[in-house]
Parts: structure tokens; sequence; C-alpha cells
């Protein structure tokens, strides 16, 4: 369970101010696959790197009795310099699972070759995005947080990703990010939508996405 109380989320620059998350109270149930809706820009990202702990918010906090995956499909999530296997050991401690059952994993999974062995500054996004899934899905995780990104490459490739993927789902939740009503359906059951500032969760996943189709059409 991830339990938001009095959230709040400014970014200030000189006379500009942006309000991400304003004054947001929601609950995101145990087990529960939700899709994190709004429009571009309306801070989804943002809220996926506070729920992860990457970001701090402005005020409130944000509460959790399970262990949260970092968000997948952001660039920022692995260390440039340092190679796939240097990430995935680094992950592997952060998160105390044991490092070589992880490198085996990540390794195997990702099909990376010997670039798993190469910074990660010289991967391709395609390459970035495989590692960054591999570690996720190799660690048991209670909620994924999944950001527009799942996996990359061939069709039995992203079938394989999609798998392993839906099997972790059947112990755990997450919160996932896409503009594709479809890839949302496949996954999800519920959803919740950030609009202005304000989170409302739903528990029907359909109801979420017609207030979300209907806050597109009014612009």
């Amino acid at each position: 369970m991830i339990v938001m109380r009095n959230l709040c989320k400014v970014f200030r620059a000189g006379n500009q101010r942006k309000v991400v998350a304003d004054n947001i109270n929601a609950v995101f149930p145990s087990g529960v696959a939700v899709a994190l809706l709004g429009r571009n820009g309306a801070g989804k990202s943002t809220l996926l790197q506070m729920i992860a702990g990457n970001t701090s918010p402005t005020s409130g906090e944000i509460l959790s009795d399970g262990n949260i995956s970092f968000p997948v499909g952001l660039a920022n999530s692995v260390n440039a310099n340092m190679t796939g296997a240097q990430n995935t050991r680094f992950v592997a401690r952060v998160y105390g699972v044991d490092t070589d059952d992880l490198v085996e994993f990540v390794r195997d999974f990702a099909e990376l070759g010997p670039h798993f062995h190469m910074p990660v500054r010289t991967y391709s996004s395609g390459m970035r995005s495989r590692l960054i899934f591999g570690i996720n899905m190799g660690i048991e995780f209670d909620t994924y947080l999944i950001d527009e990104v799942t996996a990359t490459g061939d069709a039995s490739f992203r079938k394989k990703s999609t798998d392993v993927f839906r099997s972790r789902l059947e112990k755990a939740g997450a919160i996932f990010v896409n503009h594709s009503p479809g890839a949302s359906r496949e996954i999800c059951t519920a959803g919740a939508l950030l609009e202005n500032g304000k989170l409302t969760y739903y528990d029907d996943l359909e109801e979420a996405l017609e207030v979300h189709d209907a806050n597109m059409k009014r612009k």
C-alpha cells in the first residue's frame, strides 16, 4: 500500500511557479496495477520519482508498507559512467538481494552481450531500457513503477518481457504511466488521474480513461 498525505510539490524558476502536487491525499492499494493518467507535463514522472524516493516533496509525505522499484523508463535510473554489470551490482546491494543472482538474471534477460560490461553511456536508448527493465524484473518488488517504456527489441524479446512482467504482477502491484489506453487495459485494473495538481483514484480503469479522455478533449 502507498499512502500520500497532504502531498505538495512546487517547482519555481524566477517568477514562474508550477504546481505538480496540490495537497494530494490518496491511497494506492497493495497488489493493484494502476494506470497513472494525465496530460503531457502534468507531473506524472515527477510523482513517480517522489514515490520512488528519488525526489523530495515540497511538503507532505508518502508512506509505504512494501518495497518499491525505481522507475523503469527513466534514463537517469542508472549511472551512465558505470557498466551494465556495475549498475546491476549496485542496485543489488541497495535492495539487499543476491548480487550474483541478479547479475546472472540481467545478463541473460537483457541480451546485451559484451555491452553488459561496457559503460551505459555507450548504450543506445533501447539497450538502456532493456538493462533498466531487466534489473527491475530481477528483483521481486511489492510495487513496480513503469514510466512509458516497458521494453524494446524484436517481437520475441517483447513477449519475453511481457511474460516476466505479468508473472511479477501475480504477487505485486504497479503504477504504470502510458499514453496508450490499450496498453493500460492490458496491464491495469484501476486508474489514477493527475490534473492541475490534483490526483483522483478510480477503482474502475474504464471510468478513469473516460474522464481522462474528456479532459483531453477540453484542452
